[in-house]
């Protein structure tokens, strides 16, 4: 084995996805990984502290060790609670009921 891996690293704008892909050590980090892709040139505003990570779609801590293959994900902060959101679509529904304007 080369002692190498290919991994991915992603991070989406509204408007701009942006994937970088390289070969790391086999003992490399989700650190190491976003560090070395350049992302963090490209989009200051990523703080490691305070921005989620995932691989694959799963949530990550930033010291995880890569595979091959992995894919990591910088996940941006909500803008709104989704559970809030829908808790106030469903009072719409209903206030929309009860006037009749269904």
């Amino acid at each position: 084995m080369s002692g190498k891996i290919n991994i991915e690293v992603v991070y989406a704008l509204p408007d701009e996805q942006i994937l970088f892909k390289q070969q790391l050590p086999e003992s490399a980090t989700v650190a190491e990984a976003i560090k070395l892709c350049g992302v963090l040139d490209k989009h200051p505003e990523i703080d490691l502290n305070a921005n989620k990570l995932g691989i694959f779609g799963k949530l990550t801590k930033i010291d995880a060790t890569l595979r091959d293959k992995d894919r990591v994900e910088i996940y941006r902060p909500l803008i709104a609670d989704p559970k809030e959101v829908r808790r106030k679509r469903a009072e719409e529904g209903r206030a929309m009921k009860k006037s009749g304007k269904i």
